[in-house]
């Protein structure tokens, strides 16, 4: 290995340990407690280390919010496959959504912590266009299936990631990491309406 690669492998090896660090803070004390001090305290490393990685604590920020919708996607997209129907793919979508949020509490809370990403974000940011675009896809497919050409699919799409959104909020206030039963039931019913209402 010549000292260019070795060079790239210590570098890459530092990345990693500072973006591992930041995450046990957060797993730890939650996202509040994350500083670029922090880390450098924990990986031994000095400050300028850090930013030589990092511009600031948002693209470390950044950096973990890919890795949630490059997760999320994938989950999406494994639920979907499994399903030939639009209708049993947007229940199979929102069943894994729900499981997602309520197993990985801190990439949701980053991912979504203010709501929707914007049309701006998901268009600049792939790991964020990958997660919308399996669900656009089958509300696409379904509003086709309808026979209702009048049928907006873009605010369909934003309906359906608001109800999901809105019932993952619900169950995460307040609560322990449990998943609540009747919760489940509340999202399956709402889900069913909103697939009703596609026709």
């Amino acid at each position: 290995m010549g000292i260019v690669e070795r060079k790239q492998r210590q570098r890459l090896e530092v990345r990693n340990s500072i973006l591992q660090a930041a995450w046990e803070v957060v797993e730890q004390e939650g996202w509040s407690a994350l500083s670029i001090r922090r880390i450098a305290d924990a990986i031994e490393y000095s400050v300028p280390v850090i930013y030589s990685h990092f511009e600031n604590k948002d693209a470390i920020l950044l950096e973990f919010t890919k890795q949630g919708f490059t997760r999320l996607a994938e989950e999406l997209q494994t639920a979907r496959d499994a399903h030939k129907t639009p209708s049993a793919q947007l229940e199979a979508i929102a069943k894994a959504y729900w499981e997602f949020a309520l197993k990985n509490r801190e990439y949701y809370q980053l991912m979504f912590g203010l709501g929707i990403p914007a049309c701006e974000t998901v268009n600049r940011v792939a790991e964020v266009k990958q997660y919308s675009d399996v669900i656009l896809s089958v509300i696409q497919k379904a509003v086709a299936e309808s026979n209702q050409p009048e049928v907006d699919f873009f605010l369909k799409f934003h309906t359906y990631c608001s109800i999901l959104h809105g019932l993952v909020s619900i169950q995460m206030v307040g609560k322990e990491s449990t998943i609540d039963p009747v919760q489940e039931l509340v999202l399956q019913d709402a889900i069913r309406g909103f697939i009703k209402a596609l026709g």
